[in-house]
This record gives structure tokens, C-alpha cells and sequence, in this order.
């Protein structure tokens, strides 16, 4: 199994000078958390700007709302009010179990396309053709298929997740070495042995990498998705929000499904970083 080494200047400095290694990683943490800084000032005067268009001009006063003044003094009420994780739960345990089953599918059949070349050469046509079919197109089969509309809601975000997965998995199962499962045989391994000791530590780094992928694609379909008859979650409060008409209301949920799905990318990187035989900067 190959891997690609990186290197950085800033490790070897430290590694040459180790008194100044906390020096240099606290230099390095400014270094980034500026420039993060100055994207989001720039992200913000953007929006102020787009807002005060809208305001000034007649036609679209009415919209004014959208700018972020308004927007953060109802955020702020939304926090203090508990109104946004109130939202926010129902959307999330709906992520939780779309990821779920998509995660119990998808490493699995992962690991038999990478295994067997059959499998991979019989599944390559129908994975590939269901993969570009977009998961709210599923949306009235759910609807038919399922009794509740959380159920249908989970299916099509499972829909939307499993192929990241499925796919990162096996690229990740092609990429171990043969001469491994060679010694292991050798050495008497049991497939469970296999599976345990040499498979998952492996593709540990593939099948994270492909569910942080997954949960970006999910948390997208998740807002259309809960168009649907439910009556919680961020996107019934998106949707009850146009229909009457609370613009500032609107964008404070706009910013908040923003955070979470940073947050959730922020968490899966993580683990990618503590999975991984590689530290990646």
C-alpha cells in the first residue's frame, strides 16, 4: 500500500528547534485563524452590501429583511428562545438515521465490489445509473412506499448517502496491499481476523472520507426533502417562514443549517485526521 508523504516546514522547524515548537504551532494557529477571519469579514460585507441593494431599491424593499442585521437580531431570539434547537433535533435524528442505514449498506457492499472483480464488473452499470438518478426523485416512490413521512425522509436521505460510501469503500479496499492478506493466511488468520486486523484499519481513512462526503450530499437533500408533510425540522422552518412571510426568520435558519453542516464537516475531518496514518495539514 503506498502512501504520499507531506511535508511541513513549519514540523521540520520543529523538530530542528524543539523549544520553539509551541511558539511555532501557536504562530501557525494565528496564521490560520486570520485568514479565516478576514474570508468571513469578506463573506459578511458581501451580504451587508447585497442587503442594502435590495433595501434601497422599491421593488424589493420588501426583502430587507434579508440583510444581516435583521437576520442576527432574530438569530439571537431564536437561540435565547431554544426555537432553533428545536428545529434543529428533528432534522438532525433524520440525518443521524439516513447516514445510518447508508452506512450499513454501503461498507459492506463497498468491500465485496472491492473484493471480487464479478461483483465490481456486474455492479458497475446498475450503482453507476442509480448514482446519477437525483435522490428527490425518489421522493414519490417514499411517499408510497413508506407509512410515516419521517421514514420517506430518511430514505431519500440514505439514497443520497450510500454512494459516497459505497464507493470510497471500495477504492479504499483496492488500494490494500495483496501481500498482506498472503502473511495473514499464512499466519493462520481467520476471515474475521481479516476483517478486523487488516480490512477496517485500512480502509478506515476511505470509508470516513466517503461519509463526510455523504453527510454533505445528505444535509443538501435534507431542507427539499422536509417539504414534505412533516412539521419540524429546518426545512418545514424554512418553507413556514416564506409562507408568511418572515424573511428575517428565513435567513436566521439559513445561517444555522450553515453552522451545523460546518460543524458536522468539522467533526468528520477530525476523525478522518485520527483515523489516518498520514497526518494531513
Amino acid at each position: 500500500m503506498t502512501m504520499d508523504l507531506t511535508v511541513d516546514l513549519d514540523e521540520v522547524a520543529a523538530l530542528r528547534h524543539p523549544k520553539d515548537a509551541p511558539l511555532r504551532r501557536l504562530a501557525g494557529g494565528a496564521r490560520s485563524f486570520g485568514f479565516a477571519a478576514i474570508g468571513t469579514a469578506v463573506l459578511l460585507v458581501a451580504w451587508w452590501i447585497g442587503g442594502w441593494i435590495v433595501a434601497r431599491n422599491p421593488a424589493t424593499a420588501n426583502f430587507a429583511d434579508f440583510a444581516p442585521v435583521p437576520t442576527f437580531e432574530r438569530l439571537w431570539t431564536m437561540l435565547a428562545s431554544g426555537e432553533a434547537s428545536r428545529m434543529a433535533w428533528p432534522s438532525l435524528w433524520r440525518i443521524g438515521g439516513g447516514l445510518a442505514w447508508a452506512i450499513a449498506l454501503g461498507v459492506p457492499f463497498g468491500i465485496l465490489v472491492g473484493r471480487f472483480r464479478a461483483v465490481r464488473e456486474a455492479s458497475s452499470v446498475p450503482f453507476q445509473f442509480l448514482r446519477m438518478i437525483s435522490p428527490l426523485a425518489w421522493m414519490p416512490i417514499a411517499v408510497m412506499a413508506f407509512p410515516t413521512w419521517d421514514r420517506a425522509i430518511i430514505f431519500l436521505i440514505g439514497v443520497a448517502a450510500i454512494w459516497p460510501v459505497l464507493f470510497s469503500t471500495a477504492h479504499g479496499f483496492r488500494r490494500i496491499d495483496p501481500a498482506w492478506f498472503k502473511v495473514a493466511r499464512n499466519l493462520g488468520a481467520r476471515p474475521w481476523h481479516m476483517l478486523l486486523t487488516i480490512i477496517m484499519p485500512a480502509i478506515a481513512q476511505d470509508v470516513l472520507s466517503g461519509i463526510r462526503l455523504a453527510v454533505g450530499v445528505a444535509w443538501i437533500v435534507l431542507v427539499p426533502a422536509e417539504f414534505l408533510g412533516v412539521t419540524s425540522g429546518l426545512g418545514y422552518a424554512i418553507n413556514d417562514a416564506r409562507d408568511t412571510l418572515e424573511y428575517d426568520r428565513l435567513a436566521a435558519t439559513v445561517v444555522i443549517i450553515g453552522f451545523i453542516g460546518f460543524a458536522l464537516d468539522m467533526i468528520c475531518g477530525q476523525a478522518i485526521r485520527w483515523a489516518s496514518w498520514i497526518r494531513e495539514d
